[in-house]
């Protein structure tokens, strides 16, 4: 039983880091309503046009089209990857597993920023830069191991009786994982998903390398519309952040449910 005075010192604490966390949040949006970027507001004096500014000048309209490609292909390749190698190595185990296993893992270990200029030039002899395929399947090699990682986890929280049932049902492997694991994953498979759109959404640095062709760049290479040699426009910067984050939050609040749940089901239960 928790006494009051562990409640009182449990909500403290958590107040002071949700404040920690949302400060920053709230200064941004403070600079994207004003009107110099100081972040200085006048009471009446809220700019919201800055928005329908910031999405104009830096043409994001155009940027959308290929973000959306981009993310969405990531997610659906990287999801299906993930669910099959994370069945594989939980569920029905992989020869040589105790090795191979711990070396999908070395992805998660390995900077972006160590590799990145030998894959520039590794894609560049293949034709893959300034290519929706390109910029695709570098996300997906980034995040396949992870994805591995968390599916082997989420399946071996599956409780084993349930699939000797229907193994001796006659249910095969395929059956087991279409109509028992993925069900009771869903969380782990949604929190995935979620997961995977949020990295390859915001992401800038990869793309900034990888493409250089306007015409497929993605949304968050546009924030540098309001940076030039002559000063940066903090005002839109931060509007035009904002706006880019707003599709994460959007779907965070859709399926925040799913999110901690899958969460919670993502530990690792051997």
């Amino acid at each position: 039983m928790i006494s009051t005075k562990e409640k009182f010192f449990n909500y403290a604490v958590l107040t002071v880091l949700a404040l920690g966390v949302l400060f920053p949040v709230g200064w941004v949006l403070g600079v994207a309503l004003s009107p110099n970027g100081t972040g200085a507001l006048a009471l009446g004096e809220l700019h919201w046009a800055n928005f329908a500014t910031a999405w104009e000048q830096a043409g994001f309209t155009h940027y959308l089209k290929s973000s959306l490609i981009i993310s969405g292909g990531v997610v659906v390749i990287s999801t299906v990857l993930a669910v099959l190698s994370g069945y594989a190595f939980g569920v029905l185990g992989v020869v040589g597993e105790k090795w191979l296993f711990p070396l999908v893992l070395l992805g998660l270990m390995i900077p972006t920023e160590t590799i990145v200029v030998p894959l520039y030039y590794d894609f560049l002899a293949y034709g893959l830069t300034d290519t929706y395929r390109g910029i695709i399947l570098i996300h997906v090699g980034m995040g396949v191991s992870f994805g591995a990682f968390w599916m082997r986890a989420a399946f071996r929280t599956v409780p084993r009786a349930i699939a000797e049932s229907a193994e001796m049902d006659g249910a095969g492997s395929w059956t087991q994982l279409w109509r028992i694991h993925l069900p009771i994953a869903r969380p782990a498979v949604i929190t995935l998903v979620l997961l995977s759109f949020m990295w390859t959404w915001n992401d800038y640095f990869l793309s900034l390398i990888m493409v250089t062709d306007p015409g497929l760049q993605p949304m968050t290479l546009g924030l540098g519309a309001f940076s030039t040699r002559y000063g940066t426009q903090a005002n839109l910067l931060s509007a035009g952040a904002l706006l880019i984050s707003l599709p994460i939050v959007v779907l965070y609040l859709f399926f925040q449910r799913h999110f901690i749940r899958g969460m919670l089901s993502g530990a690792v239960r051997e």
